[in-house]
């Protein structure tokens, strides 16, 4: 169980560069991995609280794997890095964008989306989608509402011909939506009865 704790399993894992003793080719490097990965801005202008210095401009990182790995086998994967100390479990992909980017921190220096790098088959479109999952779910509903959707299967193939991320977030909250479509069409079946006896 200790040993467990010490070296926890998982499929994703973030790590931390610095300029100033990452290889100048650090990308052809993780190229050649053949994992999936996702290099946040450089972030020079980051403040240490304590001293008020600038922090030495780093990279933040997450490789994304198939199968569970532990830290020592990832450790030894980035070795070509120079060897990353700070290699941690991702625990949730959701705040990614801010953790790179310090868009939801004002107190913080903000990056620049547009100096995300990444490569060996990253989605960078997919993960931006997952940043913003209620704007999403908001705009699924609004279909259903505009389009006087009443059944989950027009609503799949409505998204299917729109949004490929629409799709996967569909599919992933299939019974939320499915429940909301079965509630709208109750309510518009119960309008409909008490507008025909009103008449």
């Amino acid at each position: 169980m200790s040993e467990n704790i010490k070296n926890p399993r998982a499929s994703k894992w973030t790590f931390l560069i610095y300029k100033d003793s990452t290889p100048s080719d650090y990308l052809e490097i993780l190229n050649d991995i053949h994992i999936p990965f996702m290099l946040s801005p450089w972030h020079d202008k980051d403040i240490d609280h304590k001293t008020g210095k600038i922090k030495k401009a780093h990279r933040h990182g997450v490789l994304y794997f198939e199968t569970l790995k532990s830290r020592s086998q990832v450790a030894e994967i980035l070795q070509p890095l120079n060897g990353p100390e700070y290699v941690e479990v991702v625990h949730s992909t959701i705040g990614m964008y801010d953790y790179f980017t310090h868009a939801e921190t004002p107190s913080k220096e903000p990056y620049n989306i547009d100096d995300i790098q990444y490569g060996c088959g990253f989605d960078l479109s997919e993960f931006l989608a997952l940043q913003d999952q209620t704007g999403q779910i908001n705009e699924i509903l609004t279909t259903i509402e505009d389009k006087n959707i009443s059944e989950f299967y027009d609503l799949v193939k409505t998204i299917r011909g729109e949004d490929v991320n629409l799709l996967k977030l569909l599919a992933s909250k299939s019974f939320f939506f499915s429940k909301y479509i079965d509630s709208v069409r109750y309510g518009r079946l119960d309008r409909k009865g008490i507008t025909n006896v009103r008449r």
